[in-house]
């Protein structure tokens, strides 16, 4: 994902922002009406009052949730400037000061659920348009999945190389995109001008009043016309909120819009059409290149949740929730363009696992609405912390506004816990599996922080005994990595008590997160001299920052630190782990953390550290 160019023109941006953002939601016209119609959970028969029901609905729900919720209101709560889950629960967290963990289980969560999209998202959004050459050609169906797969593994195979030069095509084929689906979606109009009536929410309205229940349980198909809605809030620190505003109100919404009521016209004219009422509404002779255009949307929209699933386990290991994994920067000018091998293929795996299993986009949608829903109702509830806490709204005011939007965003919620049997079970697994690694991680670090640090020797107690002692002196720097630089560093008093030597200049360096996106340069180092060789180093990142120390090491040499990579070695810790039954974490999570660490990245690569200047000293700690 890039970061924020505050430089660039508006119509740049707002171009730009056309790709990466509304990507995901610009091809849910695919399948949204195709899932409410002739889904195989619950479809809803093909009549006039239902199809107007259901295009009101959908109409409404993108202006509730989209228009009102995230452009008009979630985009307010910004973590200096950057949004997403992990931003907002950061914020949240600052927000609550001690009672910050239900919120932080809760963020966790959502993000684990997030990772459930970005398996579902390129699924299902390139195997909807890949089925258009089923209308085309129904002998090519055998070819849909092979197909699809082709295009998905091309898809993972190239994010190695980055994003920047494919990234500049993002803006302009999506407004292709959205300009073709208003131009179909006008033709469709123009032959009934009654599906309009679906402007006005009396449809919806009459819908649920004749058939309540079966409108209760369309809502599981209609969240999908607002899938991406998210992307809104998690980009804005790209763009910035206007450009983000101006993309949608100024082609995203309209062009939807006239797409969706243009396959309700077609459906009012030709029920049959329920097959695939997207592909339908277009010419014969205009399939082919519209499967192709579709497959290249699909592809940007399953481009901009690939990179947003880097760009969160980036953040969830900067904020101490997962573990350092090697991490590739893919461009030497866009500090947030980042590749992550493992997670990469991971989420390959998952999305092919997804493709062979369900079959069709048709039985993906029963899986897709769960995590879109869930991740909508924790962010509501997280933003209620922030508007009580931060923005300063009193209680009469945040429960009335961010209760109805919970409402809101509960009823799809429990509209699509319907179809947990027919494939929601999916993101709700996949979630829970990634919230367990997640929560586990978290605290097998603090139990292996309390037993590593605990009753640990001050540093300034430490020097100053130190300075009476005679020991033999190494030439050159020796840097201790810490997460406690007010200690000593176990290293350090191995590296005393097997060498018997110091070198020449000791620098405790300490490195801490932030639970801001991005630290200036200028705050991002503390020194403190110690007395005599000795130093005391802070080093403070964002949890969006590119944490590299050999880069950020360079300052100190202003500051009388000399730290020249061809003479410095930096001493690091590894911990051998082992399980205890009378450990307060439970035995199999013990064994899960341990097997986490020992698939970790090493602190060398994750900082960046010249491979051949790092040595690593090892103890066995109990948990």
């Amino acid at each position: 994902m890039r970061h924020r160019v505050d430089k660039s023109p508006t119509a740049a941006l707002t171009l730009a922002a056309l790709g990466v953002v509304y990507g995901d939601i610009g091809t849910s016209p695919l399948y949204t009406l195709h899932e409410a119609f002739a889904g195989g959970h619950h479809p809803v028969p093909v009549t006039p009052e239902n199809v107007l029901g259901i295009l009101s609905l959908v109409f409404w729900a993108l202006m509730l949730v989209v228009t009102l919720k995230y452009a008009a209101f979630i985009l307010r709560a910004d973590n200096h400037g950057e949004g997403g889950i992990m931003a907002l629960m950061a914020l949240a967290q600052h927000s609550a000061a001690g009672r910050s963990r239900p919120l932080t289980l809760l963020g966790l969560f959502g993000a684990a659920l997030f990772f459930g999209d970005g398996a579902i998202t390129p699924a299902i959004s390139v195997l909807s348009a890949v089925e258009g050459l089923e209308v085309a050609t129904p002998s090519l169906r055998p070819w849909v999945l092979p197909i699809a797969i082709g295009v998905l593994l091309a898809l993972f195979r190239v994010q190695e190389r980055g994003t920047g030069r494919v990234g500049r095509l993002f803006g302009p084929i999506t407004a292709a995109w959205l300009l073709v689906l208003a131009t179909l979606g006008i033709a469709g109009i123009v032959q009934v001008p009654r599906v309009l009536e679906a402007l006005s929410p009396a449809p919806a309205i009459a819908f649920f009043g004749a058939q309540p229940g079966l409108a209760f349980l369309s809502l599981g198909a209609v969240i999908l016309a607002v899938t991406g809605a998210e992307a809104l809030y998690a980009d804005m620190g790209h763009f910035g909120p206007r450009p983000v505003r101006l993309a949608w109100f100024g082609l995203a919404l309209p062009a939807l819009t006239l797409n969706y009521f243009g396959q309700g016209a077609l459906l009012l004219a030709d029920p049959s059409a329920v097959e695939n009422p997207f592909y339908r509404l277009a010419p014969s002779w205009a399939l082919y290149p519209l499967v192709v255009l579709a497959t290249a949307a699909t592809v940007i929209a399953s481009q901009a949740v690939i990179s947003g699933v880097y760009s969160i386990t980036h953040q969830a290991i900067q904020l101490g929730f997962a573990p350092w994994m090697r991490v590739q920067h893919t461009s030497s000018r866009e500090r947030g363009q980042i590749y992550l091998p493992g997670v990469n293929w991971a989420l390959f795996v998952a999305v092919v696992v997804l493709v062979l299993t369900f079959g069709s986009s048709d039985r993906l949608g029963a899986a897709y609405g769960v995590a879109v829903a869930g991740t909508m109702g924790i962010t509501t509830v997280l933003v209620y912390q922030v508007a009580r806490r931060q923005w300063g709204w009193s209680r009469m005011l945040a429960v009335p506004v961010l209760g109805g939007l919970l409402l809101m965003d509960g009823a799809f919620f429990a509209a699509n816990l319907a179809k947990i049997g027919a494939g929601g079970w999916f993101p709700l697994a996949f979630g829970a599996v990634v919230f367990t690694l997640m929560a586990t991680w978290r605290r097998g670090r603090e139990l292996v922080s309390a037993r590593r640090d605990g009753g640990g020797t001050p540093l300034e107690a430490f020097v100053a005994d130190l300075s009476t002692a005679e020991l033999p002196t190494v030439r050159g720097t020796a840097v201790y990595l810490t997460p406690r630089p007010e200690q000593v560093p176990h290293p350090l008093l191995h590296s005393i008590k097997h060498y018997k030597c110091l070198h020449e200049q000791v620098v405790i360096l300490g490195i801490g997160f932030a639970d801001t996106p991005f630290v200036p340069t200028g705050r991002r180092l503390q020194i403190e001299p110690l007395g005599g060789r000795f130093y005391r180093v802070r080093a403070l990142f964002g949890f969006m920052d590119r944490p590299n120390l050999t880069r950020t090491l360079h300052t100190c040499a202003v500051r009388g630190i000399v730290c020249d990579p061809t003479d410095t070695t930096f001493i690091l810790g590894r911990e051998t782990l082992i399980p205890n039954r009378q450990s307060p974490m439970a035995y199999w999570r013990q064994k899960l953390f341990i097997a986490m660490t020992r698939n970790a990245a090493g602190p060398g690569s994750y900082f960046g550290l010249p491979p051949n200047r790092v040595v690593e000293l090892g103890a066995q700690l109990e948990l």
